[in-house]
């Protein structure tokens, strides 16, 4: 059954406008700064600025258990946060760089604090939303609209900057957030009740022995373990690939528009696929699925390694490895979504997608080395890639344990 437009469309432009600040800082900040004059070491440390998104688990209880009965739990929460995002990519448009480049390193730190604290929020809002047989859509919006803001906030807007400006991009920025913030501010937020009736509202004591209760659930190791590692040898070729192109000798226009525009777009099909495969199959199914099709053009990268690669090569596999891709992360995270404790789903929501960000950190510095130190070859590197994620789908099979869920939690609408 598919979520109702109204649910979709909300959550898809709450995860859009999340995504700006980050991809404002990783694609277009680097290269502002770097046209304003500003040397390359100062940009090099940019990546401290995106410290919220891995820190958030840390103030997600806080999240979860406050907020205004009045305005809602999670608006009251998403409101603020949209106002600030706002106002700082506002403020961003009228700081001289780089004359006081601390203060619009500052205001892009602050972005994503706004962001960060907004996506806890929003992850407890989805949950609060989404039936059962609505993870599969739901998570595709998040996925597809998360991508969408990364795309407009690290590339439509610096293509657009040549007519409207840096100013105009942080001002454009501002006033999409102002938009969502329109948005959201008109939706009836549901209020999830117990069984028995009243409204929840856990005690810090109840939150920690929930959390404690949810960790001893057969099979809880197991997941922890797949999601942390599910994509680590997906990275680990992501980082050399680029490279192993240039080294081959095609030109960075070539690999811009096949990886950067060609791959975007194979991801942002394959998020939106992820979410249909979710709706038609049970949800462990989807994600074996995809964990199996996401194997062979990392495969691919392999063979085009070993053997020289072509055009068309290069091109299938780029778009295969983005399309798989994001098949496999909107169904890991409609899997994640459907084993969460809805009392408390900020929170335990938060704690996994932040063992899926850190799971995957370690793949570009392990293949750097192997590479580097160690001596391997491309080929060699892909190839403990593609063995990897084949390893990695044994870890699937414990995930079938399953001990009882969570109380049962209804919306009042």
């Amino acid at each position: 059954m598919r979520i109702s437009p109204r649910k979709l469309g909300l959550l898809s432009a709450l995860y859009f406008v999340q995504g700006l600040p980050y991809g404002f800082q990783t694609t277009a900040l680097p290269v502002y700064l770097r046209t304003q004059g500003v040397s390359l070491m100062a940009i090099s440390v940019l990546g401290l600025l995106a410290a919220p998104w891995m820190l958030k688990a840390l103030w997600a209880p806080l999240v979860d258990r406050h907020g205004s009965e009045r305005l809602g739990r999670r608006k009251s929460w998403i409101v603020p946060m949209q106002a600030g995002l706002a106002a700082t990519c506002a403020a961003a448009a009228f700081v001289p760089v780089p004359e006081a480049l601390p203060v619009l390193l500052g205001l892009v730190f602050l972005m994503n604090l706004f962001a960060a604290t907004q996506d806890i929020a929003v992850d407890g809002l989805a949950v609060d939303l989404l039936e059962p047989r609505e993870l599969g859509w739901g998570n595709s919006a998040q996925v597809v609209g998360y991508k969408l803001g990364l795309l407009t906030g690290g590339g439509l807007l610096v293509w657009a900057s040549d007519v409207i400006g840096w100013r105009g991009l942080f001002l454009a920025m501002s006033l999409l957030s102002l938009g969502v913030l329109a948005v959201v501010a008109l939706a009836r937020e549901p209020r999830r009740t117990v069984e028995g009736g009243g409204e929840e509202r856990l005690s810090w004591h109840e939150l920690r022995d929930r959390l404690l209760a949810t960790a001893r659930l057969p099979g809880t190791g197991w997941m922890l373990l797949f999601i942390g590692t599910y994509k680590l040898g997906e990275s680990m070729a992501d980082v050399l690939f680029k490279l192993f192109l240039v080294d081959v000798g095609f030109t960075a226009g070539q690999i811009g528009q096949w990886v950067g525009t060609w791959g975007t777009v194979a991801s942002l099909l394959g998020s939106a696929a992820g979410g249909l495969l979710a709706s038609r199959m049970p949800l462990l199914g989807a994600l074996a699925l995809a964990s199996f099709l996401r194997v062979f053009p990392l495969g691919g990268e392999w063979w085009l390694a070993l053997h020289g690669p072509t055009e068309a090569g290069v091109i299938a596999v780029t778009v295969g490895e983005h399309f798989f891709g994001g098949v496999l992360t909107t169904t890991l995270f409609a899997f994640m979504m459907s084993r969460v404790d809805r009392r408390i789903g900020a929170t335990h929501y938060t704690l996994l997608a932040s063992v899926e960000v850190l799971g995957k950190f370690p793949g570009g510095p392990i293949a750097g080395l192997l590479a580097t130190q160690a001596g391997w070859s491309y080929a060699n590197v892909f190839l403990l890639a593609t063995v990897l994620s084949v390893a990695f789908l044994a870890l699937l099979l414990p995930l079938r344990q399953r001990g009882p869920g969570p109380p049962s939690v209804s919306p009042q609408v």
